[in-house]
């Protein structure tokens, strides 16, 4: 898998591209766990070239979430397929991590 990273003024852009499921899934959250580990890092995954999101893929983005507030950061996902963005709608999951439309929005709201 590949994940991508820019920068919008402070906030870190990571941008996963394909599926996340057993097997990128580690990749995927070792990824994520270094990006949210710095204490109030702001980081945005950018959705929108990922086709397809595992339980496991979930997984990843709790653990994410939980370590990002346990260091006074901000996690937030933007640009759901909408396959993806059905996976979280069922597991309620925009409950437990902010989503946004697109980066633009994220970037708008976050500024």
């Amino acid at each position: 898998m590949e994940i991508g990273e820019t920068r919008r003024g402070q906030i870190l852009v990571l941008t996963p591209v394909g599926r996340i499921d057993n097997e990128t899934s580690p990749a995927f959250q070792a990824k994520l766990l270094g990006a949210v580990g710095t204490n109030g890092a702001t980081v945005l995954l950018d959705m929108s070239k990922v086709d397809y999101l595992s339980s496991v893929g979930l997984r990843a983005l709790m653990v994410a979430s939980k370590q990002a507030k346990a260091v006074n950061g901000r996690m937030a996902v933007a640009g759901l397929h909408p396959m993806v963005k059905e996976i979280f709608a069922i597991s309620r999951f925009n409950y437990v991590i902010q989503v946004f439309d697109g980066v633009d929005d994220a970037v708008a709201a976050w500024s």
